[in-house]
């Protein structure tokens, strides 16, 4: 359906979309805020029919099955070709909608699938585990706290199939509750890389780090607490080991691990800039004071377009780098508004 012409002298309404048709090439791989700090998506590669519970800093969330078994860190590659998609819309001031028709080659493509008839039928798997686990959180997305019920999508539909029963396009509708978190910019960039992430547990310690660390030139995390965040199954003396088995592969898109004592694993940026004197850290008070100026907005990456910016300026000295990254943000808060 279309939305009605504009009355004259307006423009056109552009919330009114009832549907979003997938169709930007090379979208970059956004994931939403809420999924990355939080263990929603199971980590094993058989069906895993667990009840999860989840409770930390005020945060609860129960994950139950459907019959399928809970939706896998896998699975969620759907999830995160459909915010991209959505966020690359938006920011070209196009309509969105909450049900997208995609083609299903097009995000087997994109996240770095096989596109052989056996992966049409696992990506079928995929949606019916996505839309019949159910989560019960009192998350935040989009600066409102709601206690409420749902499923990851709330429903999908194979639109058309071709000669030998592969699907070509599929129509998805997402939940309320993810889609208000792509609307509030609720979302960070993952590298392209993540989907080359061949086991489970690799997938969500990079989430974790990039939620967390993101452009810091390092972040510290106990065992302990990663092992709870993460989601594993596991027994701790296992996931330490399996830890352990990462470090040694180093193959972590953008960030570099490392075992300290303490049981602590520490997160280094793999790039930083060399070539001058850098702007100093910010402090965790700069931080969120830039969250409160721009609620969902990614403040690491304001973080690196304040300091972009202030090397084109020509690097000078600052005496409270705190003081010049909130104004930063407030003059990219007064232009947004502006806008």
């Amino acid at each position: 359906m279309s939305n009605p012409a504009p009355a004259e002298g307006l423009l056109p309404d552009r919330h009114q979309a009832d549907f979003f048709a997938c169709d930007i090439f090379d979208a970059i791989p956004k994931d939403d805020l809420a999924t990355m700090e939080h263990p929603i998506f199971s980590l094993s590669t058989k069906p895993d029919r667990r009840i999860l519970n989840y409770t930390h800093n005020g945060t609860d969330i129960t994950v139950v099955p459907s019959m399928r078994g809970l939706a896998t860190i896998h699975d969620k590659d759907i999830l995160i070709f459909c915010i991209s998609q959505l966020m690359a819309a938006l920011n070209t001031g196009r309509a969105v909608g909450r049900t997208l028709t995609l083609r299903a080659y097009d995000m087997l493509v994109a996240t770095n699938r096989e596109t052989s008839g056996d992966a049409y039928r696992r990506l079928r798997e995929a949606f019916e585990r996505l839309a019949g686990t159910r989560i019960t959180t009192n998350l935040e997305t989009g600066g409102m706290e709601v206690t409420s019920g749902f499923g990851l999508i709330e429903n999908w539909e194979i639109v058309r199939r071709a000669r030998g029963g592969r699907m070509v396009s599929v129509k998805v509708t997402l939940s309320e509750w993810l889609y208000r978190a792509v609307l509030s910019k609720s979302v960070l960039t993952l590298s392209r890389d993540y989907f080359r992430l061949r086991k489970p547990l690799e997938r969500r310690v990079y989430e974790i780090a990039r939620k967390h660390c993101g452009r810091q030139p390092a972040w510290r995390i106990s065992v302990e607490l990663l092992l709870k965040k993460s989601g594993s199954a596991s027994p701790r003396r296992v996931f330490r080991k399996m830890l352990r088995d990462m470090i040694q592969a180093n193959h972590l898109p953008d960030y570099e691990m490392e075992e300290e004592a303490g049981d602590m694993i520490r997160f280094t940026r793999r790039t930083l800039i060399e070539d001058g004197p850098e702007a100093p850290p910010l402090s965790e008070q700069a931080i969120e004071a830039a969250r409160a100026i721009l609620p969902g907005a990614d403040v690491y990456a304001l973080e690196a377009d304040w300091r972009a910016f202030w090397a084109a300026s020509g690097r000078p000295k600052l005496r409270a780098a705190d003081a010049a990254f909130v104004g930063f943000v407030k003059m990219q808060a007064e232009k947004s508004e502006a806008g």
